[in-house]
């Protein structure tokens, strides 16, 4: 248990990835080994330690729980209400982050108990950990209008139907297929490849990359691309 005269500051980590097979939105979450609230699921955390930088500390924290270094990591939100923890007076810094499903160390995130759940499909969490993720898909339909997306979540070959796919699980909801490519082409994000993919038609469809340079570029510059509903 915390003591109810000190005050912490803590680090939540939400770590977005996304099936490609099922077509679904992921959340990392973990089981919390310590008291207040063992047992139950939770964003994956830690105290801040003293002298430690806030970002040194959500790096910290997403390699403890995913072996990961020097993927997507961003500050969120803060949240900061007196009584959000009955364990103690807690101020949460919330991070945000980006990873493909392949890359999560499996050994490392079962010895913590962490688990993919679909972002629709959440078990009950602790604290305002469920408002923490609600949080993380306004940003994530924000960034969708706002700046590339999909680099750090889609295999480097992927056809366009599954960047259409990606974003209508962010969106929650079906887009216009015409309208949705004639926008992601207009941004010369993508790379054609002369290969396609035939598992789904004997037709096919071609393979892109994204372009690396375009992508930073246009990630630091933004856009704004309103995307037509089907």
């Amino acid at each position: 248990m915390y003591n109810a005269d000190q005050m912490w500051v803590a680090i939540d980590c939400l770590v977005f990835g996304y099936d490609v097979q099922e077509e679904k939105l992921k959340v990392l979450l973990f089981k919390r080994k310590i008291e207040p609230f063992a047992g139950q699921w939770s964003l994956i955390g830690g105290l801040v330690h003293y002298g430690e930088d806030i970002y040194s500390c959500a790096e910290r924290v997403l390699k403890e729980f995913t072996g990961l270094e020097n993927v997507f990591l961003e500050q969120l939100h803060t949240y900061g209400k007196a009584q959000r923890d009955p364990g103690g007076r807690v101020i949460s810094i919330l991070y945000w982050s980006l990873i493909k499903l392949d890359q999560l160390f499996k050994d490392i995130a079962q010895a913590h108990g962490a688990k993919w759940f679909d972002v629709d499909k959440l078990p009950e969490m602790i604290l305002d950990h469920p408002r923490m993720v609600e949080n993380g898909k306004d940003k994530l339909k924000f960034q969708a209008k706002n700046a590339p997306l999909g680099f750090e979540l889609l295999p480097e070959n992927f056809t366009m139907p599954q960047l259409l796919q990606l974003y209508q699980a962010i969106y929650g909801q079906p887009l216009d297929d015409r309208n949705f490519r004639k926008k992601i082409l207009s941004t010369k994000l993508l790379v054609k490849q002369d290969k396609k993919d035939k598992s789904g038609s004997k037709k096919g469809a071609f393979f892109y990359q994204f372009d690396k340079e375009k992508y930073q570029e246009l990630r630091d510059k933004g856009y704004h691309i309103e995307f037509a509903l089907k």
